[in-house]
This record gives structure tokens, sequence and C-alpha cells, in this order.
């Protein structure tokens, strides 16, 4: 039986959440160290207009989270991250620096963010099978992003174009549409060119084989080398997210825990729904005395 720890995508971020942090000056000393006097206003409402902002936050945060639950002895077997998840879970398993995440990370968020300066994002749909959603973003001008679950699709594209096909999708029989709060569209096509520009950075990045399994939330599938691993990282934000797909693949390596580091709680419910059996809960709506109980439980059914 394993412990997975997963890691939030953009859209969960909120302003004040780096004040907060365990351990927060030890983390914050190392980010300064980087960013500088940007590391001051980065979870403010201002900053978190930005992509740059948004995706440093949701790394710094999912790092020290972890962070703080391995200094409990809770530790992963596995890592998962969706969409800029991936950054913070290379991170925990090993694979990439903290400090070359948070340089690569903040390149990321400007490529995304001058690529599509504004007028563009994601939208989730939910109550429609995959199928339903593909044959309403044919010919639209929209692709499909994310399949979080298998009634539950984020599609990207421009605002004006996703409104249009959210409102055939509540025609159709959806539950809901929503815009999320970001304003990029990732996971598709239109990142092709700002993905080729990271994979180059990363030439000058060395990763290292990761010391528990790295499971990539586009592909489900599982990275060892750190080339793939590094190839993941780059090219994530124009590849589909496949969560569903990988929570099942985690689920079939017999992953039993799986504990979501901030902020909020998205992958837990998306997990929830993939996994045949096992617990899942969020690290900041829990105890680490809990979390650590649930884990040395896992441990002794091994």
């Amino acid at each position: 039986m394993k412990i997975l720890f997963t890691f939030p995508g953009q859209g969960t971020q909120r302003a004040g959440m780096l004040q907060q942090l365990p351990q927060n000056g030890a983390i914050l000393s190392r980010v300064r160290a980087v960013l500088g006097d940007e590391t001051d206003s980065l979870d403010t409402p201002d900053a978190l207009k930005h992509t740059r902002a948004v995706q440093l936050c949701l790394l710094i945060a999912g790092v020290a989270a972890a962070i703080e639950l391995e200094r409990h002895d809770v530790v992963p077997d596995m890592v998962c991250g969706l969409s800029i998840g991936a950054f913070p879970a290379a991170v925990v398993a090993g694979a990439l620096s903290f400090e070359d995440a948070l340089r690569l990370v903040a390149l990321r968020g400007d490529l995304m963010e001058q690529a599509y300066p504004q007028g563009y994002g994601l939208t989730a749909i939910t109550g429609l099978q995959l199928s339903q959603v593909e044959a309403l973003v044919k010919g639209s001008g929209t692709y499909i992003a994310n399949i979080n679950a298998e009634q539950q699709i984020v599609i990207a594209g421009r605002d004006d174009e996703m409104a249009n096909v959210a409102q055939q999708a509540l025609a159709t029989g959806a539950q809901k549409v929503k815009q999320l709060a970001v304003s990029v569209p990732s996971h598709c096509e239109l990142l092709r060119e700002p993905a080729l520009k990271l994979q180059q950075a990363f030439s000058e990045v060395t990763l290292t084989r990761p010391n528990c399994t790295y499971l990539s939330g586009s592909t489900a599938r599982v990275a060892w080398q750190p080339e793939h691993i590094a190839e993941d990282l780059a090219l994530n934000m124009s590849r589909t997210v496949r969560w569903r797909d990988a929570m099942i693949a985690a689920n079939e390596r017999d992953v039993r825990l799986a504990i979501e580091m901030p902020p909020g709680s998205v992958l837990t419910g998306l997990t929830r729904q993939a996994f045949r059996e096992g617990e899942m809960l969020c690290a900041e709506q829990n105890s680490v005395a809990l979390i650590k109980r649930l884990a040395e439980r896992v441990k002794a059914a091994r």
C-alpha cells in the first residue's frame, strides 16, 4: 500500500496564501534568494492577476506543505501534479531543485501570459461525457484541455468562443459551466510555441532520478528518467491533462492514501471519483496528526 502526494493547478489560488506557510521563514528565505523583493508581493490580489505570480505561489505552497509532512515522517511513495502542480511534484520527488523550479516556473508563467495577455482562458463543463464535449468543441475554435473526471471536462480557448460552447453544453444537459480563474488557454496546441521555449530553458538545468515514483498528470504514465521528467514539465502546458486516468493508474499501482497539498481540495474530490478503494484528503483542512495516523495505517498494511 502506498501514499500519494497530489499538487493542484491554477484556479485554486487565493490572496494571502503564502502568509501562514509551515516553517515559512525558511522556505521564503530560499524564495527570496532567487526572486528577491518580488517574494513579498507574490500573493497580493494585484499580483495574482498574473499567471507568473499564481504559478509561483502554487509551487511554493505545495513544496512547503510537503516538507512539513515529511518532517513528521509522512513521506510519499508517489507524486502527481495537475498542470503547474507537476513542478512541486518534481521538487518533492527529488528530481528538480526548488531553486531551479522557481526560475523555470517564473519563466513558464511569463511565456504563457505573453502569448495570450487577455481574452483567453479555461471553462469547466460538468455533467457531460467526453464524447459530448468533443462534439461541441468541434469547429468551435476551442479545445479539450482537462479530463478531470468522467463528467468534468475543461475546455480552452477565447472567452467568447468558450461562452458559446458553454451555452450549448447547458442546452445539451450539462449541470454546470464555469469559467475558471485562469487567464490563458492552457493544455492545448495554442501553447505549443511557449512550451517549446520552456523546453529550451530546461537544457540549462540538471534533473536527477526521482527518489519516489513520478506520475505524469498529462500522460498518466510513470517517468523515472530525468530527461522524460524534464519533457513532461516543459510540455505539459500544451498537453491535455488526463487527471482521471492518472488517478486510476495510481490506484491500480496500490496507492491507498492520496494527500492533496495546498491550496484547496479540488483534487481530493476528483481523486475520490477515480479511486475504487482507499482514502483521500487535503492537507489544508486536516491536521498533521490525523494525516500521520492515516499514513501509519497505510505503512502498517504493507
